[in-house]
């Protein structure tokens, strides 16, 4: 499992995680698609906002690998601002390539793109 060395291990001053610290030993967590709903808590979309504020921030638009990130996180943007970048896709790998689909990213979390954000 790839570690993004400089990434953010979770929401400062929280308990919202962005990475893990080691594999999980009953098997890699797949990555599916859950829905955001409108009444979402502010402190869960701020995580949210800075999460993708971080990808961003450490790979852009380029692909990436999967690795040490949260799937827990991920699933919250998995189909929509966070896609897979390779055809097949295991969504059960931690070396499963993803990358930000920009435009959908930016239409949804407009914050996340702002200069010196994170």
């Amino acid at each position: 499992m790839l570690k993004h060395r400089g990434f953010p291990g979770r929401l400062a001053g929280t308990d919202f995680q962005f990475t893990i610290r080691r594999p999980n030993p009953k098997g890699v967590t797949p990555l599916k698609r859950l829905e955001r709903f409108a009444d979402r808590k502010p402190l869960d979309r701020r995580a949210d906002s800075a999460f993708l504020s971080a990808l961003w921030s450490h790979f852009g638009a380029a692909p990436f690998e999967r690795g040490n990130l949260d799937a827990g996180r991920l699933n919250w943007f998995f189909g929509r601002e966070i896609i897979p970048a390779t055809d097949p896709f295991d969504i059960a790998d931690y070396s499963a390539v993803l990358m930000i689909d920009e435009a959908v990213a930016r239409a949804s979390f407009p914050e996340a793109f702002e200069e010196g954000r994170a």
